[in-house]
């Protein structure tokens, strides 16, 4: 069987797999028609990201709502937070976002949102894949066919709702100059609009043809940002943003081209809310950096931890009554727009960051703790990734271990977290230590015990 058949991924990120292979116009069509199903015959919402498989994708996800009774209304190519938004503020409140997020252009996937404007949880999650698998769904007669409609101003409310939170005059006094690194994604379609015509920032764009086609590997990580680290010291920027095909995760590069991180993107926005609008805990997933308890312990909150996953983040922020959570992969979410990764809004926060400081981002980025992140990711069938989890919990000899998701070894200067991905099949490992050697010590030492577990074909 080819890597592209092998490829299908069901859980609590969507269904998502390789065009041409695994993700197939039926499969989409019927996960459709499952979630038509599950949720009723009500209007859904349907957006999707620039991929060229996203039409395709698109036509056979109405196609499998329409069937079942659902009246499927289009907001076309749009962010996924801005879908989100409107299924939380619109009587629509269902949806389905085609987008395979960071990964590679030839992906794509379906994601689920719920009756409360979030993604679905889990359980009710595996509910929709039950029912998807017993493929039994209640077809209508002709007469019962609803019209598709098109949601004509996707973003405006999302982004009217952003500007009310922040403070967009004192960022449109400081004309702030921008560059923003779109990933031939939603973004080169309303990033600079949004950065130039409602936040009054000078704008430089870097891969901002929304073709889908990613001039660069589509996470914003590091070491894929050259050309947006070129344009913000060629062009003297105030700072640049990066941004991952469907729009929903952030990574900041400072005023001297240099990445710092999406490990410190939530750590940042978090010192902005709880500085200037609103005090109250914070919820981050395992994987997320420790600066964010510094900041959390600055201002006296609390930090709570969650499995990965943007819906188990939400659902703390929604328990914990967090104002802000966020991710290690850049997420930011704030609670008083929408409990959900938004890279727009992301935007904005660190824009009022800046204007109210008065300070650089590299000056405000030595004020956080400075920790060493190290990532590194197995190729695994799910099978031999949930032994090896199972045999390195039964290998750790020092730290405080919790099995809330994989394995998290906490061993208080840093932390190592192993678990099997929600996106890809693979097994994903992250350290963060107080030294870049520390962390490559610990991440091939665990390998070493994963190894291990696997023996000599590991």
């Amino acid at each position: 069987m080819s890597g592209r058949n092998r490829s299908l991924k069901v859980g609590v990120s969507g269904v998502r797999g390789m065009i041409g292979g695994s993700f197939t116009p039926q499969l989409a069509c019927g996960f459709a028609q499952a979630f038509g199903a599950f949720v009723g015959r009500g209007a859904v919402l349907v957006g999707r990201d620039t991929r060229p498989s996203g039409p395709m994708i698109e036509n056979a996800v109405i196609a499998g709502l329409e069937s079942v009774g659902c009246k499927p209304i289009l907001a076309g190519v749009v962010p996924t937070p801005t879908l989100l938004y409107l299924a939380r503020q619109t009587s629509v409140r269902l949806g389905i976002m085609i987008t395979a997020s960071h990964n590679p252009a030839p992906w794509n996937a379906l994601k689920f949102i719920g009756g409360n404007g979030l993604f679905l949880s889990e359980s009710r999650a595996q509910e929709l894949f039950d029912i998807y698998h017993q493929q039994q769904f209640p077809l209508v007669e002709e007469g019962e066919l609803r019209m598709v409609e098109v949601e004509k101003y996707p973003t405006e409310e999302h982004f009217k709702a952003i500007l009310k939170y922040v403070d967009a005059p004192a960022i449109r006094t400081r004309k702030f100059r921008v560059a923003v690194d779109c990933c031939n994604g939603v973004g080169a379609l309303y990033s600079p609009f949004f950065l130039q015509a409602l936040l009054g920032c000078e704008v430089f764009p870097v891969f901002d043809t929304p073709s889908g086609l990613f001039e660069r590997d589509p996470e914003p990580l590091p070491k894929n940002l050259p050309a947006l680290s070129r344009c913000v010291v060629e062009n003297g920027c105030d700072i640049g943003f990066a941004q991952d095909p469907d729009g929903d995760r952030l990574a900041i590069v400072d005023e001297q081209g240099q990445p710092i991180g999406e490990d410190l993107t939530p750590a940042l926005a978090a010192s902005q809310v709880l500085n200037r609008h609103e005090r109250g805990p914070i919820a981050v997933n395992l994987s997320t950096s420790k600066a964010v308890d510094a900041v959390a312990a600055r201002f006296g909150v609390k930090v709570y931890r969650t499995r990965i996953g943007e819906i188990n983040v939400a659902e703390a922020m929604i328990e914990k009554g967090c104002v802000i959570g966020g991710e290690h992969n850049g997420g930011v979410m704030i609670r008083s727009i929408h409990p959900c990764r938004d890279s727009f809004s992301g935007m904005a926060l660190l824009l009022e960051l800046l204007a109210d400081s008065g300070k650089t981002v590299s000056a405000l980025r030595a004020e956080i703790p400075r920790y060493a992140v190290v990532r590194d990711k197995r190729p695994l069938s799910a099978y031999r990734a949930t032994r090896a989890l199972r045999g390195l919990r039964h290998r750790v000899v020092s730290g405080t271990v919790s099995l809330l998701d994989g394995v998290y070894i906490d061993l208080g200067e840093g932390w190592i977290h192993v678990r099997r991905s929600n996106t890809e099949p693979v097994l994903r490992c992250t350290v963060e230590a107080p030294t870049q050697e520390q962390a490559e010590v610990w991440l091939r030492e665990t390998w070493d015990k994963v190894d291990a577990v696997l023996g000599p074909d590991a």
